[in-house]
């Protein structure tokens, strides 16, 4: 799965899951002609990335580019079942890429139009947030 090699701190602070605002960066097409945006804030896991990538890969039969432009760097942490309050922090569970309304996921190119929006809806559907297809304009 996507998982950073090397971090410079083992676990991370939560943070504030902030439902409003929109994205301020990667919100334009920078390498394929058609891409995948996301419509909700949400937290995406290495797993469904993996997934959504794989159906990608999977639907162009040796056509076709692919770029991910979302990466999970942030670990999430979890206490092992039935363990009792106190006695700290878990071990790192998993990595999740914290994502914004706007946010471009994944982008395509060399292949037509049809075929993309076609790739790129089975690969919504491995993901937990909303999207939309675009393309780009010319």
């Amino acid at each position: 799965m996507l998982s950073p090699s090397k971090t410079k701190y083992r676990k991370a602070q939560k943070g504030r899951r902030r439902k409003k605002g929109m994205a301020s960066s990667r919100t334009k097409l920078s390498f394929g002609g058609f891409g995948l945006r996301s419509l909700e804030t949400l937290w995406i896991t290495s797993r469904q990335i993996e997934a959504a990538r794989r159906t990608i890969i999977h639907g162009f039969k040796r056509k076709g580019k692919l770029w991910a432009r979302i990466f999970s760097d942030k670990p999430v942490t979890a206490k092992s079942a039935e363990t009792p309050m106190g006695s700290g922090k878990g071990a790192v569970d998993h990595y999740v890429a914290p994502i914004k309304k706007g946010t471009i996921i994944f982008e395509v190119t060399g292949v037509d139009e049809a075929m993309a929006r076609e790739i790129l809806r089975q690969a919504s559907h491995k993901l937990p947030v909303k999207t939309q297809f675009i393309k780009e304009f010319v």
